[in-house]
């Protein structure tokens, strides 16, 4: 049996990426923690042993509502089509809802959706703003867990605690990062604090005796699988299933650094101020290098900046104001490559993070 080797190592990563601050000195000064990968002896699941769940705090200045690309409202939209074609039922739980857009458009298809999330801001009456627990009373023919199962310190117990809420009965659909899509192509940008779980599919072939559906979505950046609550399982370790962290899983780093010191009259803006962002400033800043702005869609973020660096997030509108032609976008994510070249009429150098 392998030992609890730890397989990536960082420090002093702030703990949220998705709070925006007012100012950028509370930006800079925002709680940080340490991250340790092991993959685990027993279960072969990869976890941060280093994560402080007392130290997370999801409320209403937690934003992550991605929807306002219309690309990643498509991936939505696709998601919906496969909950369409394999939940008969109507009556459906979506647990972590946050801001409530995905769970309105289950709403908007006749699913009779309820939500569960301490960070929702609005004043539905079938959303609770709260973590999910048995004491809640819920149980539904099915459920939702979008983005959430990473972020759980103990997954297993918590896919446990909901299996007994429902009766250890209905479907479970699951959709979370892939980390294998992670290490082929070296995003070291997608590791973070906030996530203390990384998952493979292989994971859940472990946690669930019975999955109804499983794939890709996401141009592959996410894995979704449909599981039978009454079939999950406590997961046993496989000893050919031992991860390894790639050789050059950090050169893109280098790579972004290059550019910065090959454009010095250039601005180096980075488009996307969520996790992805928040990181590859981190590691940036880390050695000496700053990006001018960051520019985001999400009306909540904007002119407020974010953690770890400072930077001023701001709309698409004024930062265009400030940039001239030639200028260096990082997009932080190639999905949104073709929508943000087009809203920049082509205008600038763009650099694909996630190619690099």
């Amino acid at each position: 049996m392998m030992s609890n080797r730890i397989i990536f190592k960082t420090q002093n990563l702030p703990i949220h990426q998705n709070v925006v601050y007012p100012t950028a000195e509370e930006a800079i000064t925002c709680p940080r923690g340490d991250l340790s990968l092991i993959q685990d002896d027993n279960t072969g699941l990869i976890h941060n042993v280093a994560f402080d769940q007392a130290a997370m705090e999801y409320n209403e200045h937690y934003q992550n509502e991605q929807a306002f690309s219309l690309v990643f409202q498509q991936h939505l939209h696709q998601v919906v089509s496969i909950l369409t074609r394999i939940f008969n039922q109507k009556n459906i739980i979506e647990i972590g809802c946050g801001k409530g857009w995905f769970l309105e458009l289950l709403r908007s298809h006749g699913f009779n959706a309820k939500g569960v999330d301490p960070a929702y801001e609005g004043d539905n009456d079938y959303v609770i703003k709260d973590y999910f627990s048995s004491a809640l009373n819920l149980n539904a023919d099915a459920l939702i867990l979008r983005h959430t199962l990473e972020h759980v310190q103990k997954p297993h117990e918590f896919l446990a605690d909901i299996a007994e809420a429902n009766n250890h009965s209905g479907l479970i659909y699951i959709e979370v990062p892939c980390f294998n899509w992670i290490l082929e192509h070296n995003a070291w940008f997608d590791i973070y604090y906030e996530h203390v779980n990384y998952f493979r599919l292989s994971d859940f072939e472990n946690i669930f005796g019975k999955i109804v559906e499983m794939g890709h979505v996401f141009g592959g950046q996410y894995i979704y699988i449909i599981g039978d609550l009454a079939s999950l399982k406590k997961p046993k370790q496989n000893d050919f299933d031992i991860l390894e962290i790639p050789k050059g899983f950090m050169s893109g780093v280098v790579e972004a650094q290059k550019i910065f010191n090959d454009n010095k009259n250039k601005k180096n803006i980075v488009w996307g101020g969520a996790s992805k962002g928040v990181i590859f400033c981190h590691y940036l800043f880390q050695r000496g290098f700053k990006p001018d702005m960051i520019i985001d869609l999400n009306p909540e973020k904007q002119n407020k900046y974010i953690p770890a660096t400072g930077i001023k997030i701001k709309s698409p509108e004024i930062a265009y104001k400030e940039m001239k032609e030639g200028d260096n976008i990082f997009v932080m994510n190639s999905n949104y490559y073709e929508e943000i070249r087009s809203a920049t009429n082509d205008k600038y150098n763009y650099t694909l993070v996630d190619k690099l």
